[in-house]
């Protein structure tokens, strides 16, 4: 039989702990690591080599993505498998960008976690079905770079004579920017256009 080492980053502490039980359960899987920061999963992973790191996407100090996409340049032969409860389509696409092997929704049951680890440790694509319907349907996210940063920004309440301050833009090219992303996701106003794409994952 196979053994496989696994590694769990989750903040928040009861989710961590049932999530290592889980897996302890199965004879073929070992929890060799817990973090509850970003941070700390790179470090740790080089440390206790992992086959699988299974990550939550919404963590301190550095969200899930990132420090998968460093952990997959820095030990590539170690796969990763988000478990999250944001089930966005966008959130999805954006996983599998930066490598990420699997995708499952922490609603998942139980015995799916266990198998969605020896899955995408023997190489395969584990993607929640629904989901992976839900991100095809949804197409491409159409926002630019500077676009996401301004949407982002402005869904945080700041004004757009701060975001011009703070991207170092005139005020009048930070309303065309906006006037564009209306236009992109066909929304009515600003705070429509934020929920299009907060329910996209385009920006969280």
């Amino acid at each position: 039989m196979l053994h496989l080492k696994v590694l769990i980053a989750e903040d928040v502490h009861m989710v961590r702990g049932a999530l290592a039980a889980l897996l302890s359960l199965e004879p073929d899987l070992t929890v060799v690591a817990e973090v509850d920061s970003g941070d700390m999963i790179v470090p740790v992973a080089l440390k206790t080599g992992p086959d699988v790191a299974v990550i939550d996407i919404d963590m301190p100090k550095m969200d899930g993505l990132t420090a998968a996409q460093i952990l997959h340049e820095q030990l590539p032969t170690c796969r990763t498998l988000i478990v999250t409860g944001m089930g966005r389509p966008g959130t999805l696409r954006r996983a599998l960008a930066v490598s990420v092997s699997g995708f499952l929704l922490k609603e998942a049951p139980a015995d799916q976690l266990a198998a969605a680890v020896r899955g995408v440790a023997a190489g395969r694509r584990i993607v929640d079905p629904q989901l992976a319907l839900s991100a095809w349907d949804i197409g491409e996210n159409p926002l630019s770079t500077r676009e996401i940063e301004i949407l982002h920004l402005a869904a945080k309440g700041v004004a757009p004579e701060e975001i011009a301050a703070t991207l170092h833009l005139s005020v009048g090219t930070v309303r065309n920017y906006l006037t564009k992303i209306l236009t992109k996701l066909n929304a009515r106003n600003r705070v429509h256009a934020i929920r299009i794409a907060t329910d996209a994952g385009w920006i969280s």
